[in-house]
């Protein structure tokens, strides 16, 4: 039985004809924990979501890291996430995110996950965050990291409001669908792209890289890389992005804070005003 390991197996430089990407999950990949439930207190501070909703938000955040992310369940969240979030103002979630995102977010970073992606970009390799979790959370945070790029879940806004409406699911197959894209208009060459991933619902993901790699994997992740002999990483030491992040201006920084807010509530920790 293969032992988990803080490194991957390899990393190489790109070759003169082909590019090569590092795709990265972001919850309990890149961050750990899920950036819904790390956001669940200052969105109930600020009175976008009421006690109740957020005690079931944990709950649920807590059943769903504890019995793994099966599809049926993460479709049940994403369906309620949506509608719960329908008619949220994008300026307010991003108010809340700007005051609240280092405090948040700079505990849950792995120092292993920004060492590999520091790694990966010093060997020439392009990174890239692939999440479920909204495109105005994942961008800013993938920058902040170092990434080149990032696909994220898209969700709809009328009027400066979500619309309750998913315009692209960033989840599943579809992850290997934006990766398939993406070595389409890069031109990556896919048999030597690398993947991480906890999660056993990014197989199809991890099947269209020639450097596949579970961390910290779900029990189905867990024994689909042992059968198949992909490497298994351990994370283990969450860290502040402060000490890792190169110093920005102010504004910079504030321009990226506010950016990242209304993705952090698509992914959940979400009760609008229905509950009011």
């Amino acid at each position: 039985m293969a032992e988990p390991s803080s490194a991957p197996s390899r990393i190489r430089k790109p070759g003169p004809e082909h590019a090569v990407a590092a795709f990265f999950d972001l919850d309990k990949t890149i961050i750990a924990s899920s950036s819904a439930l790390a956001f669940s207190k200052p969105l109930l501070k600020e009175g976008l979501i009421n006690r109740r909703a957020a005690l079931r938000s944990a709950y649920a955040q807590l059943v769903f890291s504890l019995a793994g992310a099966d599809e049926n369940k993460t479709e049940r969240l994403r369906a309620e996430v949506s509608a719960l979030c329908a008619g949220w103002d994008v300026a307010q979630v991003s108010a809340i995110v700007r005051e609240t995102l280092h405090d948040v977010v700079d505990p849950l970073v792995y120092a292993e996950a920004a060492e590999l992606i520091a790694r990966h970009r010093e060997d020439g390799h392009d990174v890239i965050v692939l999440s479920a979790t909204g495109e105005e959370v994942v961008a800013p945070v993938a920058e902040m990291l170092g990434a080149t790029r990032s696909v994220a879940t898209r969700m709809q806004i009328v009027d400066g409001r979500y619309s309750g409406e998913v315009d692209f699911y960033c989840y599943g197959a579809n992850k290997a669908v934006a990766a398939k894209q993406l070595a389409a208009t890069y031109g990556y060459d896919l048999a030597e792209c690398f993947a991480y991933t906890d999660s056993s619902t990014d197989i199809p993901l991890l099947e269209v890289v020639g450097h596949p790699h579970a961390v910290n994997p779900d029990k189905l992740l867990r024994r689909e890389a042992l059968d198949r002999g992909w490497p298994i990483l351990a994370f283990d030491r969450p860290m502040s992005l402060r000490t890792r992040i190169p110093t920005r201006s102010a504004g910079m920084v504030a321009l990226g804070v506010g950016a990242v807010a209304a993705g952090a509530t698509w992914y959940g920790l979400n009760r609008r005003r229905r509950s009011r």
